[in-house]
């Protein structure tokens, strides 16, 4: 083959090799341009929410009490996370209302307590001028139940009310209405409870049992959404009374324990429901309650005994036992020392949730999400706060709290202050020798202490000297009103109670 045939055939050849290349390179392009990134959308965790009404850590086992088994929390425990340092508010009132908005008592004004149903005068909490979690995670497309206590709302004249918080289903225990005996004061057996279709008597039933089951059928038909489910149990809070795991129990410790006892029985029949739903793994379950136990309780705890703290601001009162379990989310066999308290629940659900929060509104917690799902190693807190208890007086038909600046207590890791009235620290305590609160190192010239009253001091020092009042339009036509002259007594008894809690008697 001659040169000029070889050079002909070279050109043909390279001429098709640069057409192929621009026919390949043509596809791949077309192929780029047509295909589009894959997205996986990430399934938002459900929330189920249990919080019992007054029991402090010396009666859950995990915790170190000594006169009960609770397997069931214990198992929870064991395979999530467990917290040291979570706190509540020391009573019902401002713990739960602390919880919803994501405030401190402080700023939300429910700092005293005030039983809305069986005490009245047109008090309510309101839909229109406070947020709740509820609402929050509506915003994101969650599907939202409660069931248990709420007494926040007189449901005679606002039958819509968890509606109106952002509660799509409900079955709440009115709590007692006042200057009836129609039996809205039962909530255990025979209980009085409010869904859509009103309020009525389940005759028969324990009252546990009717809102577990309210749970599980909601759970049921939803399971294909998101849940944020709130279960404010009624359990263990006087009346003292049997269960229908030991409906033969007499004494009244023997009730207190039954009752205990029976919150985990109830605790493993949510987890059973979630199991057989194939939903556990994407549920987040936070369990933990409002406060300590009631003060005629003394249980053992890690060798000592303790009084129940409820109303107070030493541990037993405020230190919540609080756990948390997703075995696909959170890690497990986990015990923190991170704190946290009931101000930083609304945050915390939102970002789990991935739902914002309005700008409009100030909310003082914050989330400790990362820490949930193995993302940090602790919360974001430097302190916490816990502040508010007691019945509230009445000032011109309105509910007013019995001090300018209530009292409370504010910690660190180690450190714990309690502030006065006059809005100065006169008490810290060293939590990690001395957890009976018992040595106050006012006076001290330890370096580590004058440098931890200097922080929070400045703390104390930035908050408001008058604390808000509570935040409503008064309603009309209320039901029934308690007798003025029975508050002005309990606030004049409030007045003269410590904040710290009796100690048992030491034999």
């Amino acid at each position: 083959m001659n040169f000029k045939i070889r050079q002909i055939i070279n050109i043909i050849s390279y001429s098709t090799l640069v057409m192929c290349f621009i026919a390949l390179t043509s596809c791949a392009q077309k192929t780029f341009t047509k295909t589009k990134p894959t997205i996986t959308k990430v399934k938002k965790p459900n929330i189920l929410f249990i919080m019992l009404d007054d029991l402090g850590k010396e009666w859950v086992e995990t915790y170190g009490a000594e006169e009960i088994k609770t397997p069931n929390i214990d198992k929870l425990a064991e395979e999530g996370m467990q917290f040291k340092n979570a706190w509540s508010m020391p009573q019902c009132t401002p713990s739960r209302v602390t919880l919803l908005t994501g405030q401190y008592p402080w700023r939300h004004g429910w700092i005293n307590h005030f039983d809305v149903p069986r005490w009245g005068h047109g008090a309510h909490f309101d839909a229109e001028l406070n947020q709740s979690f509820a609402k929050v995670m509506k915003s994101e497309g969650y599907m939202t139940c409660a069931a248990g206590k709420w007494q926040i709302n007189d449901f005679r004249l606002q039958p819509n009310a968890m509606n109106d918080h952002g509660f799509d289903e409900y079955a709440m225990w009115t709590g007692k209405e006042g200057g009836e005996n129609n039996g809205s004061g039962k909530r255990y057996w025979d209980p009085y409870i409010h869904t859509k279709e009103g309020s009525k008597t389940y005759k028969g039933k324990f009252g546990e049992d009717v809102f577990t089951d309210f749970i599980i059928d909601f759970m049921t038909e939803n399971k294909e959404k998101p849940m944020m489910i709130y279960y404010p149990m009624c359990l263990p809070h006087g009346p003292l009374v049997s269960t229908p795991s030991e409906p033969n129990v007499t004494s009244k410790m023997d009730k207190h324990k039954a009752m205990v006892r029976y919150t985990d029985v109830i605790l493993k029949k949510l987890t059973d429901a979630l199991d057989e739903l194939k939903i556990r793994d994407n549920t987040i379950i936070v369990w933990t309650t409002d406060n300590g136990t009631a003060g005629n309780i003394i249980g053992t705890m890690n060798g000592r005994k303790v009084r129940g703290g409820k109303t107070y601001l030493t541990e037993n009162g405020v230190n919540a036992p609080f756990i948390v379990n997703s075995p696909r989310l959170v890690p497990k066999g986990i015990v923190t020392d991170a704190l946290i308290d009931f101000s930083d629940l609304l945050p915390t659900f939102a970002e789990l949730g991935g739902a914002k929060l309005s700008k409009k509104i100030k909310t003082d917690g914050k989330s400790f999400a990362p820490l949930l799902l193995g993302k940090s190693n602790d919360s974001p807190r430097e302190w916490t706060m816990a502040l508010g208890s007691r019945a509230a007086t009445l000032e011109n038909g309105r509910v007013k709290n019995i001090y300018k600046f209530r009292d409370r207590v504010i910690r660190n890791k180690r450190f714990k202050a309690f502030v006065n009235t006059n809005q100065k620290i006169v008490e810290i305590y060293d939590l990690t020798s001395d957890i009976e609160e018992e040595k106050n190192l006012i006076n001290v010239k330890n370096a580590e202490v004058v440098e931890t009253l200097k922080f929070f001091d400045k703390i104390v020092n930035k908050l408001p000297s008058e604390d808000a009042q509570p935040k409503y339009n008064k309603l009309e036509g209320s039901l029934f009103d308690v007798d003025l002259e029975v508050l002005k007594k309990q606030h004049r008894s409030n007045k003269k109670k410590s904040n710290h809690s009796p100690k048992p008697k030491r034999k």
